[in-house]
């Protein structure tokens, strides 16, 4: 139970640490966010676990492919905020498109062969 407690507290705290550091520095706010800190975590929790590094390395493989259809949510919530949409209808939209891209990539790396 200590165990998840720590990996509970440890976790929320990347995130907590990411917003303050934004009030003061968004540009710094933004390059700790865009470090896969939620993924290397995961890795690290694996591996204290002992999960075999095959596993560790299919995460990995499959985090991959799938950060691509988020990219999309980066790229639109800042568009559609820039052309004067309100932050929840820009926010609500860029899930969206985000969500409609990994429906369609799933059915693509299927037949690529990537398991997912």
């Amino acid at each position: 139970m200590l165990y998840y407690a720590i990996k509970l507290i440890v976790s929320a705290a990347l995130i907590v640490a990411i917003s303050e550091i934004a009030k003061r520095s968004s540009g710094f706010a933004a390059l700790v966010a865009s470090l896969p800190l939620t993924s290397l975590l995961a890795f690290v929790w694996m591996h204290l676990e002992s999960s075999p590094p095959e596993r560790i390395g299919e995460l990995s493989f499959q985090i991959f492919w799938l950060v691509l259809p988020s990219l999309v949510l980066f790229l639109l919530l800042p568009f559609l905020l820039k052309h004067g949409l309100g932050f929840w209808a820009s926010f609500f939209l860029s899930i969206a498109a985000t969500a409609g891209c990994y429906i369609a990539l799933l059915p693509l790396l299927r037949r690529m062969g990537v398991a997912l």
